[in-house]
């Protein structure tokens, strides 16, 4: 456990409510918080990670355009779905709400008022793209064209997903309207709110040049390169849409703020509607408050696409509100891709983690994703890689080695942690081994390493697996029963210890064997879903309740004699020909790929 506790805020991307979530948007962005979060729990932090559905984005109109209903029908359709996803995988949100609360409404306000005031921001004309068929400006994804950076043919709008550049729509080369296909499109002035990007480059580039070691080399390496080019300027803030939150300002009333700017305020918004739901409006300060949260470190998980609007473009507008703390870091993911290209919901080139996990366990998807994770460079993602992992990695090691020792123990020793002799130099070789991984596998999670962390754990699980085979307690039992029961005893209790390390990614086969070893208690808290009420209405809500997990980072004892539950398989072998199956079903038509 940590000498003394600091408090963790984990902000994790915002998905747009427009479609199912993928394994790559998985992969990327939600489990690696979930590990770590519970991880920090278990270390004895004060952990607090908030989330939500963003239900502001284009995405969302464009889709409820194509569908010819109201862009709350879309989100109340998605909204609940990642909600269910979330809950079978297991990840621990103290908040997963969404962008169209009042709370949300209020907060952002809040933070545009306060860069007005403070000079921040202010007003200008610029040229928009302007459709003439569908009488209307299309705000960012309500455009393609063809990259100004790369020459990706199908960029967006408002940042090409190939280079992550972002630029003015007007750059775009052979732009072309979304609503209606139109390539005769027109450049037209319309009068806008521009966050003042430029009077806070100086101070940003003071922040990312110190104390950022940590961070990963692509993300700090992108993020003192834009500040030192010292090119930041006005971004704009509003659009002419009608699906968002008002500008809170007279005369603008057919305006709205845009998603940009909305919803990276979501992780304040998100904390303050946890706080008020907690019983403790103000205790969100405790994460947040620059002068007297002190000993808190914030960290932002998303993928790579999102590097400028959290390194950047986040902490520009934390610097301009002022008070409040800055990123501790930023670890952002590379992309999990299928045959070298991105999957993407808006695209149909996906893989809907909500219909895996009806089929597959998830903690074979934890184990599977966070083993192939893509944290420093894209990962082509195989349904061969995945049946080899979940079954020669995952079920042929550590599944094997509490399968064949529970299982020996209950049936040999009546149902019992066997006495046996005191460990001999042996077994105390092994213990001190296992032991010494909570140092270094914790200093892995500590880091964001969660690849190199599954690495070190099928080592040390490795080593209890050949300490068995080498000891060979089940023909040791006919000539020497003390000994064979100091064996096991040993094995049953690196198997805890083992267990307690692999929790952060494999809770549900943790609590499994927490079971079968005899503890009492859930090794983690419970997740539940909640409706809320507010002046917008009642919204639905996952929350996380992590009594119990608190501190439980350390080497518990397993007793001699303690009862042991009945033994049950942790995973389920994936049959032979699964990887062929689900490749033909994904090779079924499927909309063009991206170039």
């Amino acid at each position: 456990m940590t000498a003394s506790p600091r408090r963790i805020l984990i902000g994790v991307a915002w998905p747009y409510a427009n479609g199912e979530q993928h394994i790559g948007h998985i992969a990327g962005a939600y489990l690696p918080p979930d590990i770590f979060a519970r991880f920090q729990r278990m270390a004895g932090n004060d952990v607090l990670m908030v989330s939500g559905s963003d239900t502001h984005g284009t995405p969302v109109t464009v889709k409820a355009d194509e569908e010819g209903v109201t862009p709350k029908d879309i989100v109340e359709r998605y909204h609940p779905l990642f909600i269910e996803s979330y809950l079978k995988l297991g990840l621990t949100f103290d908040l997963f709400t969404h962008t169209d609360t009042r709370n949300h409404w209020d907060v952002t306000h809040d933070l545009f008022l306060r860069h007005l005031d403070k000079g921040y921001i202010y007003t200008d004309r610029e040229q928009q793209l302007y459709d003439p068929k569908a009488d209307r400006f299309l705000p960012d994804r309500y455009v393609e064209g063809t990259c100004p950076r790369c020459g990706f043919e199908s960029a967006r709008g408002d940042q090409c997903d190939r280079c992550g550049a972002i630029y003015n729509q007007i750059e775009l080369g052979n732009p072309r309207s979304k609503i209606t296909g139109n390539t005769d499109l027109e450049v037209r002035e319309t009068e806008h709110f521009y966050l003042d990007l430029g009077k806070l480059n100086e101070p940003l580039l003071q922040w990312a040049s110190s104390g950022k070691e940590h961070w990963r080399t692509t993300v700090r390496n992108f993020t003192v390169a834009q500040l030192e080019k010292r090119e930041l300027r006005g971004r704009a803030i509003t659009r002419d849409i009608s699906w968002g939150i008002t500008i809170p300002v007279a005369g603008y009333e057919t305006k709205r703020i845009y998603v940009w700017y909305d919803a990276v305020i979501g992780y304040l918004s998100a904390s303050k509607e946890w706080a008020a739901l907690h019983g403790e409006p103000e205790a969100w300060r405790q994460w947040w408050d620059a002068e007297s949260a002190t000993d808190a470190r914030a960290y932002y998980f998303i993928g790579k696409d999102n590097i400028p609007f959290h390194s950047i473009i986040w902490p520009a507008m934390l610097i301009g509100y002022g008070g409040l703390n800055l990123p501790h870091d930023v670890p952002a993911n590379e992309y999990l891709n299928m045959k070298g290209r991105k999957f993407s919901k808006s695209r149909g080139t996906m893989i809907s983690i909500r219909g895996v996990l009806e089929r597959y366990q998830p903690d074979a998807w934890r184990y599977a994703l966070t083993s192939m994770a893509p944290e420093t460079a894209d990962v082509d993602f195989t349904w061969d890689d995945f049946v080899e992992r979940v079954n020669n990695e995952l079920i042929a090691n550590w599944g094997n080695l509490v399968n064949r020792t529970l299982s020996f123990a209950y049936k040999r020793f009546n149902a019992e942690v066997p006495v046996g002799n005191p460990f001999g130099e042996a077994e105390q070789r092994l213990l001190d081994g296992i032991r010494e991984g909570f140092d270094r596998v914790g200093a892995l999670y500590s880091a964001c390493r969660f690849k190199a962390a599954v690495a070190e754990l099928n080592r040390l699980s490795q080593t209890a697996n050949q300490f068995v085979t080498d000891t060979a307690p089940f023909a040791l039992i006919k000539t020497d029963p003390e000994a064979a029961a100091t064996v096991v005893r040993a094995v049953l209790q690196a198997i805890a210890w083992l267990n307690t390390m692999w929790a952060p990614i494999l809770p549900h086969a943790a609590q499994s064997v927490h079971e079968m070893l005899g503890f009492d208690g859930l090794l983690f808290g419970r997740q539940f879903v909640q409706h809320v009420d507010d002046a917008h209405g009642r919204h639905l809500v996952l929350r996380y309740d992590h009594a119990g997990a608190i501190g439980t980072w350390q080497p518990v004892e397993l007793p001699a004699g303690q009862p042991l539950s009945t033994p049950q398989a942790l995973f389920i072998k994936l049959e032979p020909g699964t990887a062929e199956k689900e490749a033909a079903a994904l090779a079924e038509p499927q909309p063009a790929p991206e170039a």
